[in-house]
C-alpha cells in the first residue's frame, strides 16, 4: 500500500506572499422586482420614477448575435427613492411616451451610451442630459473601462457577467437573467458620484461635460458599402468576384431583415467569400461550395443563384472596384509618394498627440478623433503665420466636430508640426540647391 501524502504544511508557504481576498459579489439591495409588462405596472413605474430625485441610471438589453434589429428587449432603470424597474418595451408596441414624460429633465447615467441611445430613441426615450461612465473612465485614464472592471476598481465590488451574450428576445426571461440585468443599474448612481469627484480632482470635469453634451447628438454611422466589411472579402480577386460578394451580402441582408435574424445565422461570411470566388452556376455546385451548407444555404438557394446570375450579366463598368474613392484624404501610407511634406507633418503631429495623450492619461482617440488629425494634416490652412495659423487650424478642427477642450489642447501641437514640416522641407530644398550649384 503506497504511503499517504503528507499533510499540507502552512509553514511551507512562500514568505511574504499576500493572500488575495476577492471583492465581495454585488447583490441586489431591494430584491428582484416583477417585469413591467402591463399598462397598470407601467403607470406605477412612471409615477415612482417621476416623484423620485436625482439622476436616473438606465441600461438596455438587446439581442445582438440573434436578431437583425438592434431594438431594446428590456430597459432597466434605477433612481433614488424609486428603486429599480425592469420594463419590457415589446409589451407596449415598442413606444413609451409615458416613461419619457416621467423622465423629463432628468440626467441619465449610462455605460457606453452610444450602444444604448439608438435603441432607447427607438422607443421614444431621449435624454436631456447624460453621464457616461465608460467615457468618464477613459478621460480618467483607466486602462480598462468595462462596467464590471470600473465597479471593482472604484467601488470594490464584483459583478457577474455570465448573461452578457444572452438572447434577450427570449420570453419569458429567466429570473437569473433579470437579476443580472438589474445589477447593471444597481451601482451606476454611486459610480457616478465617485467618478465626478475624480474628474474634478483631475481637472477634467469640463472635458467630461463637453463630451457628454456632444453625446446628446450622437447618431450611428451609416456605413456606405457595408458589404466590404465581409470577413475575408479582401482575398477576392477581380471585380466580378467583388460584385458577387456584394450581391450575396445584399441578398443575405434582405432575408435577415425580413426574418429579424442576425445575418450570420443565414449563411456565414466565409460562405459568401467562397461562392464569390467560385461563382457556381447551379444549385448542386453552389451547395458543394465550401461553407455553403446548412438550412439557410439550401432554403434560399434560389436567391443566392439569382444574385450570382445577375452579377454574371453585369457590364464591367457596373461592377465594384477594389478601392472606392472616399471623401477623405488618402491613406497615410501613400502620403510619402503623393505629398512628402504632408507625410512629414502627419508624422510630427501624430507623435505630438501621442505624447500629449500619455501626458494627460487620456486615450489618443479620445483626445482627438484620428480622422480629424488626418484631414487637418493633409489639407491644413494655407497661412504659415503662427498667429493666424492657430485660430484657422482650431476652426478647422471644430468644423470637423472636435470639442473646445480638444481644440485648445491639440492645436498648439499641430501648429508646431505644420511649421516644423515646412521648415524641414525648406531646409532640404536649400541643401539640394547648394549641392546643384557646386557641380
Amino acid at each position: 500500500m503506497p504511503p499517504e501524502p503528507p499533510e499540507h504544511d502552512d509553514s511551507a508557504e512562500a514568505p511574504g506572499t499576500p493572500e488575495v481576498t476577492p471583492a465581495p459579489l454585488l447583490l441586489l439591495r431591494d430584491g428582484l422586482t416583477a417585469v413591467v409588462d402591463t399598462p397598470e405596472l407601467l403607470e406605477e413605474a412612471c409615477a415612482a420614477l417621476a416623484t423620485a430625485t436625482g439622476p436616473v441610471a438606465i441600461d438596455a438589453e438587446r439581442a445582438s448575435g440573434y436578431r437583425y434589429s438592434a431594438r431594446a428587449y428590456l430597459i432597466q432603470l434605477r433612481r433614488e427613492g424609486a428603486g429599480t424597474w425592469l420594463i419590457d418595451p415589446i409589451a407596449f408596441d415598442s413606444h413609451l411616451p409615458m416613461l419619457q414624460g416621467a423622465l423629463t429633465g432628468t440626467e441619465w447615467i449610462l455605460h457606453a451610451a452610444t450602444q444604448d441611445l439608438p435603441c432607447l430613441r427607438e422607443v421614444g426615450l431621449e435624454p436631456a442630459a447624460l453621464f457616461d461612465s465608460e467615457l468618464a473612465g477613459r478621460l480618467l485614464g483607466y486602462p480598462r473601462v468595462g462596467l464590471a472592471t470600473l465597479v471593482e476598481e472604484i467601488l470594490g465590488q464584483r459583478m457577474r457577467k455570465e448573461h452578457s451574450a444572452a438572447d434577450w428576445s427570449t420570453r419569458p426571461l429567466p429570473s437569473a437573467w433579470l437579476e443580472y440585468a438589474a445589477l447593471d443599474v444597481e451601482v451606476l448612481l454611486e459610480l457616478r458620484t465617485h467618478m465626478i469627484e475624480e474628474l474634478e480632482a483631475a481637472g477634467k470635469a469640463e472635458w467630461a461635460r463637453q463630451e457628454f453634451e456632444h453625446l446628446l447628438g450622437f447618431e450611428p454611422t451609416v456605413r456606405t458599402d457595408a458589404w466590404r466589411r465581409t470577413s475575408g472579402v479582401h482575398r477576392l480577386r477581380g471585380r466580378r468576384s467583388l460584385g458577387a460578394a456584394r450581391a450575396l451580402w445584399e441578398a443575405r441582408d434582405r432575408i435577415a431583415a425580413e426574418r429579424d435574424v442576425t445575418p450570420g445565422r443565414i449563411i456565414p461570411d466565409s460562405a459568401i467569400v467562397a461562392a464569390a470566388a467560385a461563382l457556381p452556376t447551379d444549385r448542386a455546385s453552389l451547395l458543394r461550395t465550401k461553407g455553403f451548407h446548412g438550412r439557410g444555404a439550401e432554403r434560399y438557394s434560389r436567391q443566392w443563384l439569382a444574385a450570382l446570375d445577375e452579377v454574371m450579366a453585369m457590364a464591367e463598368a457596373d461592377l465594384p472596384s477594389r478601392a472606392p474613392r472616399g471623401d477623405g484624404p488618402p491613406h497615410p501610407r501613400t502620403w510619402a509618394d503623393r505629398d512628402p511634406v504632408a507625410a512629414e507633418r502627419f508624422q510630427l503631429a501624430r507623435s505630438a498627440v501621442l505624447a500629449l495623450s500619455e501626458e494627460l492619461s487620456v486615450p489618443v482617440e479620445n483626445l482627438l478623433t484620428p480622422d480629424y488629425l488626418r484631414r487637418a494634416m493633409w489639407t491644413p490652412p494655407a497661412t504659415r503665420d503662427a498667429d493666424g495659423l492657430a485660430p484657422s487650424l482650431g476652426a478647422q478642427l471644430a468644423a470637423y466636430g472636435a470639442r473646445p477642450w480638444q481644440v485648445e489642447l491639440v492645436t498648439p501641437r499641430l501648429v508646431e508640426a505644420v511649421l516644423q514640416a515646412d521648415e524641414r522641407a525648406q531646409s532640404d530644398g536649400d541643401s539640394d540647391g547648394e549641392g546643384d550649384s557646386g557641380t
